[in-house]
């Protein structure tokens, strides 16, 4: 018995692929929001009252510089921010 593949409509396929990246990407947005609330980093920016250095940041929380940044490099694309990395 031969079977034959049905055609793949590629513009259905990506439309597919990009929703879940970007449901994907919502997903890791909000497990950063939730971090940088429970870690108290947003109340120390805006309690710094000026742009603020991801060390400065580091320093206010008591937390550590390299995952501070890392966080503020995740966080920058989303966030309209003062941040300076």
């Amino acid at each position: 018995m031969i079977t034959t593949n049905p055609a793949i409509n590629e513009e259905k396929l990506y439309q597919f692929i990009w929703k879940v990246l970007s449901d994907f990407g919502g997903a890791a947005r909000a497990i950063l929001t939730y971090i940088g609330d429970k870690l108290g980093l947003y109340k120390a920016m805006y309690d710094f009252g000026k742009p603020i250095i991801s060390q400065e940041l580091a320093n206010v929380t008591g937390t550590s510089e390299r995952y501070i940044r890392e966080w503020l490099a995740n966080r920058l694309p989303v966030d309209i921010s003062y941040m300076i990395l």
